[in-house]
Order: structure tokens, then sequence, then C-alpha cells
């Protein structure tokens, strides 16, 4: 039996179905479309491909985190059904969610003292942030304590990779991450940045290349670089695409064929509302565990 419940929020881009065989609860984030607000209920209340649809024909959506009201009306259930919590949250360098979920934390401390309440910033996002999600989950079901799991997720939370890159630059232009024309310009040219998330769980850019043949030929060869064990790699490989599955099998088959040993295939999630009200369509990310994040 497991010692901890362990949740995370919807923002850990992973499948309702894969959380609920994991048995992993979560809370929703919320976006705003067209006037309208939903939540970020891994597709349920607006299916991904109409929400990427929509933002390919002009709309414009915008997102709210997780309030601490909204957290105590999660935690608390598990807490009266005498169960410990163990919670991963978005980066705090992405959101503020964190600091929301160690209020929650906190005013709930004072009212269950005998249980034990983990808030962990997972300084990750998307499937990348469910990758350690899933790893908490092995723990959980290894038998860790609430605080034996937690100490192991810190320590392993900065060797997370997560590597991503764009064919589709305009909501980076609405988003005022780059000017009109470097969107413009880039899309001309096919210029496809590649990103990554650091130290400090924030998205920085770290180059740019031409097409996308040569931006997924980058992409594995950061894979390559960084992951435990180089080409023998034996961990688990998740993917998240926003409206562009091709690109994302292109990318995910080209590391199963160089990294031969991996933990099963390559997971292929969707990018949720939240996070792909940002990102738009056309976005690729790939997370692995390798070498320490310093940077």
């Amino acid at each position: 039996m497991a010692n901890f419940i362990l949740t995370c929020c919807s923002t850990v881009d992973l499948s309702a179905a894969y959380l609920s065989k994991r048995n992993i609860p979560y809370v929703c984030f919320h976006f705003t479309m067209d006037g309208m607000q939903y939540a970020d209920d891994l597709g349920v209340s607006m299916p991904f491909d109409e929400f990427y649809a929509r933002i390919a024909a002009g709309a414009q959506p915008s997102t709210s985190q997780v309030n601490e009201g909204e957290y105590i009306d999660f935690f608390t259930p598990f807490l009266e059904g005498g169960h410990d919590v163990v919670h991963l949250s978005l980066s705090s360098g992405l959101s503020g969610s964190y600091q929301s979920a160690c209020i929650a934390r906190d005013e709930l401390k004072a009212r269950f003292p005998e249980r034990t309440i983990e808030v962990i910033d997972s300084l990750g996002a998307s499937s990348g942030y469910g990758l350690l999600t899933d790893y908490a989950a092995d723990l959980r079901d290894a038998g860790l304590s609430a605080q034996e799991a937690s100490k192991k997720i810190l320590a392993r939370r900065l060797q997370v990779h997560h590597w991503f890159f764009s064919t589709d630059l305009t909501s980076y232009y609405r988003g005022g991450r780059i000017s009109k024309g470097s969107a413009v310009f880039g899309t001309l040219l096919g210029i496809c940045p590649l990103l990554n998330m650091d130290h400090l769980g924030r998205l920085i850019p770290r180059s740019k290349h031409r097409g996308k043949k040569r931006v997924i030929e980058e992409i594995v060869a950061r894979m390559e670089e960084h992951a435990e064990g180089g080409t023998s790699y034996s961990g688990r490989c998740f993917l998240s695409q926003s409206a562009c599955y091709a690109d994302a099998r292109v990318v995910a088959d080209a590391v199963e064929a160089r990294f031969s040993k991996l933990d099963g295939k390559v997971v292929i999630n969707s990018v949720g509302t939240v996070i792909g009200a940002h990102t738009g369509p056309g976005t690729v990310a790939l997370f692995f565990f390798g070498d320490e994040r310093v940077d």
C-alpha cells in the first residue's frame, strides 16, 4: 500500500489515462479563449485539435494558475482520509502556482498537524514535469515515505532535460517573446529556434536552425550529449507536441533508433492547453534524464 498520495497539476502534460493508470490525481489550471473560461483538463473540455485550430485561426488564449483556495480544496480530502501528500508543481520559473501551493500547505499543516504535506517545485514543465512525476510514482510504488521520496525527487529534478523546438513562430510573436519582424523573417527562412529549461526552471533560447530536418538532428544530438550513459541511455523518454504529431513521430523514431536501450518506447503526449496557449501549434519537446542542468 502506498505511503502517500502523489499529486500534480494539469500542466504535467500527460494523458488522463496515463495519470489514472499511475494513480496520480491532478488539479487544473485554467484558460480563457474567445471570452469563455475553460479548465485545463487534459483535453476534456476542449479537444486539443480544436484548441490549436482556433489558435491557428487567430484566437489568442490567456491562462490562469491554480490559486491557494483551489489547492486547499484539492488537498483537503486526501488529508481528511488520513493520507500524507506529495505534490509536484509546475516550475516556479514559469508560474506562481508553486507559491500558491506552499501557502495552501502552510494553512493545511495547521489544520492537520499529524499529516505530512510536501510541495516540490519541479523546475520543469510539460511532459518533462511529467517525467519527474512519473519517477515520483515509482518511488511511491516502491513504498518510500513522503519525506524519503521528496528527498530523492529534489535530488533528481535538475537531471530532467527539456529540449524544445518550434516550426511556427506566430505565438512567440503574439506573446511578445520575439518581434514581428523576427517572426516573419524566421518563418520565411524556415528558422526553428531550439530552447531548453535552465537550472532555475526558465525556458532559454539556445540556438537557431534552418529547417526541421536540421533542428531534429540537433535535438537528438543534444540528447546524446546529455543523456545518462549517452547512447546507452536506459531510462524513459517522453515527447510532447502541439498539433504536429508527424514531426514528433520523426523525433521519436530517431531517438528509438539512436538509443536502443530505452525503457520502453518513446511516449508522445500532447502539449496541453495552458502550455500550448504560449507556444501555439508547431512545438515539439523532448524529455529525458541526464547530467545536471547547471545553467
